[in-house]
């Protein structure tokens, strides 16, 4: 990584993305203070942060890790009281005003009921609502988290990305994420940092990278590429036959995915080559699915029936 030249603004939500070893975790331990830049400085609110006394360093960062951290028999509310001390004095003694900040925390990211259980006994993603409680609690000016949904299920990893973007526009905290989960951060980042492999560094909302084409150049593959329509990741499948897909709703869409996933090109620019029509029937009493081909109509009332009978065709029209 050469020539950055970066700015987090504050309220906002940025999430780092790049494939492994570009680099990202070499950049947040950077922005952490937990390692001197090659070359460069690093400023937080005006002040070189590796200049910083790292007790001033923790009342303006805090700090979110990957790796489960063992904290023994402690409660969350002593837990997430931890980030209290840097504002504390030489006694360490939590003073009214520290406690209703703690108090304010779990409530921020909604662990009020969990105050007084033990850590140990938390799921995965209540662990992690209470260490982003803990790091709320230090009042910094920026949170840096290194794949904070990396071991939570999909509604948990939902849950904690709406619960940080939430969380920067509430408090005017800055937060800078490292993820994998290019979905979720398509939807809730106010801004994307892209690193390639090699670089250079791209950054821009992600709506606006998505048009450039910068999420592709970000992640080359030859197995998957960016699709701009959908803002997923789809693989190369070889094309088995050209499908002419009608309907609206939720069934047409859902319908749509199963004849990709099976190797057709549903509704390409070559539509004057499909030799098979599925129409999609999405009724209030029930869901019809109708394929033409040819003189022939067929009717199926399931999706995996429909699906089974285009393949059939398809393999009727082209044998082996």
């Amino acid at each position: 990584m050469e020539g950055l030249d970066l700015r987090l603004d504050s309220g906002k939500l940025v999430c780092l993305l790049g494939p492994n070893g570009a680099g990202k975790s070499t950049l947040l331990r950077t922005l952490a203070g937990m390692q001197r830049p090659l070359a460069g400085q690093v400023f937080l609110s005006g002040a070189d942060l590796h200049e910083m006394e790292p007790r001033a360093l923790a009342r303006r960062l805090s700090l979110v890790l990957t790796e489960r951290v063992d904290v023994g028999a402690l409660c969350v509310r002593s837990v997430v009281a931890l980030g209290r001390y840097p504002h504390t004095d030489w006694t360490g003694r939590l003073m009214p005003a520290d406690e209703a900040i703690v108090t304010q925390a779990l409530a921020a990211v909604g662990a009020t009921p969990l105050a007084d259980r033990l850590v140990t006994e938390l799921s995965d993603g209540e662990r992690q609502k209470v260490f982003i409680a803990r790091a709320l609690s230090q009042e910094p000016l920026l949170m840096l988290l290194d794949e904070p949904t990396a071991f939570l299920d999909l509604p948990r990893r939902v849950e904690v990305m709406s619960l940080l973007h939430r969380l920067a526009r509430e408090t005017g905290q800055t937060m800078l994420l490292s993820t994998h989960d290019l979905d979720l951060a398509l939807r809730t980042a106010d801004q994307l940092w892209l690193l390639p492999p090699g670089g250079p560094l791209r950054r821009g909302i992600p709506e606006e990278l998505v048009l450039e084409g910068a999420l592709q150049a970000t992640f080359p593959s030859e197995e998957v590429s960016f699709d701009p329509y959908s803002g997923h990741f789809k693989l190369h499948i070889p094309a088995r036959g050209h499908v002419e897909l009608i309907g609206d709703g939720l069934a047409a869409l859902w319908t749509g995915r199963a004849l990709e996933r099976e190797g057709f090109v549903v509704n390409g620019r070559e539509k004057h080559q499909a030799s098979v029509r599925v129409e999609v029937q999405d009724g209030p009493a029930r869901q019809r699915w109708c394929i033409r081909h040819a003189e022939s109509y067929r009717e199926y009332p399931e999706l995996i029936q429909a699906i089974n009978g285009v393949k059939a065709y398809h393999e009727e029209q082209n044998p082996a």
